[in-house]
């Protein structure tokens, strides 16, 4: 048997190479109605571009029929249709090849190269939990699943600031985000030194409240870097501060004294370490002006700032039916409440006193919090309903319905443990012993070819930020993650819902429950993964 994984992108790749030079033509099936008769299409439009009469030669087709290379699905057969060239893959063997190694599934694709270090900065954790806004809220937990996937990517990031409110790191916890406590502060001594050097003249400084130093100019590095640079044209003076100083001087901290380096060395080259990291401030619309201002200070006090700062900034946060002062807390709570009571409309008793439940609660709070706030694009504006059927395991878009099909995977797995216990089913054959083409329901085929198959795709696009591109600002694809377990879940219910997996104990009937059973362990997985990079653990009851 052929070894090696599968990869969407590599067939990809493989079939539109089999066409000959120009743009990409080929795309991967995802509807169900269009999986019943192919997997990747060619679509006609396309091919009359490239090959002006549309007709493409025979040659093409019979060499896009036998495609094979490293990552390449095997291909079943190439038929031209009126939507255009249409591909089946050999599904057996892609079961096969798929469900034989599952761990290879659930790891992100091989960078093609080592990315910079990475320092993401939220400066929305130097306030207090009562004083975080939902837009804040917002930041915070874009930049949270930000460093999990980027990690679980191989890449090496710093997180900054360390929170140093004492309820903070309770909050946190609370949220299921993990992020540094405070150490020691960090010396501001020779950034002091720079900005007294650079203030505006003692006579245009007048009386200054305590803890103020005096303004720096800021025009003139705004237009040194230009008008496409994308900075503010209405920044003018800073502030500078002794707070906004120890600001500076746990980000040049952080910049240049990563885990594992040996100490920076006092006679190195200015610019030495400014290439070697990258900064990532994930801020509020709100909070874009002032980071700007951060950003440009740090520039014009230290020879040695990053020379890539980057600005993920995070659109509005509106809230239907509620006050616009709505906290993040006070969020948190409303939506535990409501999964409490939602849980007793369920169960028939109130079970937030019982232990046994109370984490199922905390986690479930969680998971409506972070879909709610995550399944948008993290520039655009993000609408709040905040109604309880939001929380309702029978909506197909929440958190909630992800985690209820969590513990129903849970619940399939168990079920079958005991029932091998009690001798009723054999004990679990080696996979390599089975036979995937008993797999006909397109229900299964959905889940491994939307689900399973581009899965390592996928995480490699949620870790991918873009920072190539000139300019001040970026995006990253962090809504990714959030709608894929969604569209997952959904896929998983109908097909669950269909089949019943554990059947009745009839050897004969064995060979096909382990074959679904497998699928569906691969699908687990994938699950647990994914909830994984949002900081959710997997349930076992709902």
């Amino acid at each position: 048997m052929a070894t090696g994984r599968l990869g969407v992108g590599e067939t990809l790749g493989a079939l539109n190479t089999a066409l000959g030079p120009g743009d990409p033509v080929w795309f991967k099936e995802t509807r169900a109605r269009h999986l019943r008769a192919r997997d990747f299409l060619a679509p006609r439009p396309a091919l009359q571009a490239r090959f002006g009469d549309g007709q493409v030669p025979e040659r093409v087709v019979r060499a896009v029929a036998g495609l094979q290379g490293p990552g390449v699905a095997p291909v079943l057969r190439c038929t031209s249709t009126p939507a255009g060239l249409a591909l089946q893959l050999q599904r057996p063997a892609v079961f096969e090849r798929v469900l034989g190694a599952v761990a290879a599934y659930v790891a992100p694709a091989a960078p093609a190269a080592p990315g910079p270090r990475i320092l993401l900065h939220c400066p929305a954790l130097r306030s207090a939990p009562g004083a975080l806004r939902l837009s804040q809220l917002r930041a915070v937990l874009v930049a949270d699943h930000l460093a999990r996937t980027l990690r679980a990517h191989g890449e090496s990031v710093r997180l900054v600031p360390a929170v140093r409110d004492p309820h903070m790191p309770t909050f946190l916890q609370q949220l299921r985000v993990d992020w540094p406590a405070a150490s020691e502060r960090a010396a501001t001594e020779a950034l002091r030194n720079r900005a007294l050097a650079e203030l505006s003249p003692a006579q245009e400084r007048g009386a200054l409240p305590r803890g103020v130093l005096g303004t720096v100019c800021l025009k003139e590095l705004v237009q040194e870097r230009g008008r496409a640079a994308g900075y503010d044209p209405n920044l003018d003076k800073c502030l500078v501060t002794e707070d906004l100083l120890s600001v500076l001087a746990e980000l040049q901290e952080a910049a240049r004294c990563w885990p594992g380096d040996s100490p920076p060395s006092l006679a190195a080259a200015p610019d030495a370490n400014a290439d070697r990291c990258m900064v990532v401030h994930v801020v509020s619309c709100e909070e874009e002006f002032q980071q700007q201002k951060v950003d440009l200070l740090w520039r014009k006090l230290d020879d040695q700032a990053p020379l890539t700062q980057k600005h993920l900034v995070c659109g509005p946060v509106k809230v239907a039916g509620a006050p616009s002062t709505l906290t993040a807390p006070e969020y948190y709570e409303l939506r535990h409440a409501q999964v409490c009571e939602a849980s007793a409309a369920k169960h028939g008793r109130d079970l937030a006193r019982d232990p046994a439940w109370t984490e199922v609660f905390s986690v479930l709070s969680v998971a409506t919090i972070k879909f709610e706030m995550l399944s948008t694009a993290p520039h655009g504006q993000l609408l709040l309903a905040l109604a309880d059927s939001s929380i309702s395991t029978k909506g197909t878009k929440s958190g909630t319905f992800v985690m209820y099909n969590c513990a129903r995977l849970a619940t399939l797995f168990e079920g079958y443990r005991h029932s091998m216990e009690q001798g009723l089913y054999p004990t679990f054959p080696p996979v390599s012993s089975l036979d995937f083409s008993v797999l006909q329901d397109e229900g299964e085929w959905l889940l491994l070819f939307n689900g399973i198959l581009p899965f390592p795709d996928l995480l490699s696009q949620t870790a991918a930020l873009a920072c190539t591109a000139p300019g001040l600002h970026t995006t990253a694809r962090t809504e990714t993650m959030c709608k894929f377990l969604v569209q997952l879940s959904m896929d998983f219910s109908s097909y669950y819902n269909r089949i019943h997996i554990l059947g009745a104990p009839r050897p004969h009937l064995f060979g096909q429950m382990f074959a679904r059973l497998q699928l569906l362990r691969a699908v687990r997985e994938v699950l647990h993964t994914g909830l994984a990079t949002l900081g959710l653990p997997p349930l076992n009851h709902i």
